[in-house]
């Protein structure tokens, strides 16, 4: 019994937490879209909310010397301030995360009843390792940014870690594993979030593909485009395909 949207809370809200200098993140709201068409759910992106060291527990990791906040903290806030119509809360920032003391860092954590979760960009990006930024920084962010917020705000529809197939809902422990991840759901994890939401296959197909396009994160619209031609036929596809751009 997983938990699904209702008539009273049936939107999905992103809460930055911290300071995000210029340069370092995908605008709030480049996700708030992508999250509205992955989910098919409404999705608002809140004010900024200060991190304060008198409510959320921190540290020094002892290999990076960055700081890291523990995630359960952040967690615990999110719960006691969400809003009365809010399916769930994703909270996103540039802190390092860890979600207890024998662990050395998480990119996200989220939880499968509470609905809330948090995920980090830090380790996102080339310079949090000392290394230099090269000219597709920009687009690799976004796509992984795209990836982790997926993969955190479908675990709180009540889906876990996916072993079927690859699937965005893979497990991973760095980032070179993260990355290998798709953006795409596996057939078994995508029959699970259309069972908790109910959206037509072919509708959030069309607008997925229309941001990717529009972002150019190009091999994913290929996929998206080969997916569609293998469910309507290529000629259907293509007027489909058409007639949702046009909108």
């Amino acid at each position: 019994r997983p938990n699904r949207p209702d008539k009273k809370r049936n939107k999905i809200y992103l809460q930055p937490l911290g300071k995000f200098p210029n340069g370092q993140i995908p605008l709030a709201d480049t996700l708030g879209q992508y999250g509205g068409k992955y989910f098919a759910m409404e999705v608002e992106v809140l004010e900024p909310l200060a991190l304060n060291g008198d409510n959320i527990t921190n540290r020094i990791n002892q290999y990076t010397r960055k700081r890291q906040i523990l995630t359960g903290d952040v967690l615990a806030i999110l719960r006691r301030n969400l809003p009365a119509d809010a399916f769930c809360v994703l909270a996103i920032t540039m802190e390092d995360l860890y979600p207890e003391p024998s662990w050395n860092f998480v990119f996200g954590q989220a939880s499968l009843r509470g609905r809330v979760g948090v995920y980090s960009f830090a380790r996102y990006d080339p310079a949090f390792y000392g290394s230099k930024r090269d000219k597709d920084y920009e687009k690799i962010l976004l796509r992984r940014s795209c990836r982790v917020l997926a993969h955190e705000t479908a675990h709180m529809f009540g889906l876990q870690h996916c072993i079927y197939f690859r699937c965005v809902l893979n497990g991973s422990n760095h980032l070179k594993e993260s990355d290998s991840r798709p953006l795409h759901l596996c057939p078994v994890c995508l029959r699970k979030l259309r069972y908790s939401i109910g959206f037509d296959v072919v509708t959030r197909y069309c607008n997925l593909l229309q941001f990717y396009q529009k972002v150019g994160l190009d091999n994913e619209a290929q996929w998206l485009a080969g997916r569609l031609e293998w469910i309507l036929g290529a000629e259907v596809a293509r007027k489909v395909i058409e007639q949702e751009a046009s909108h």
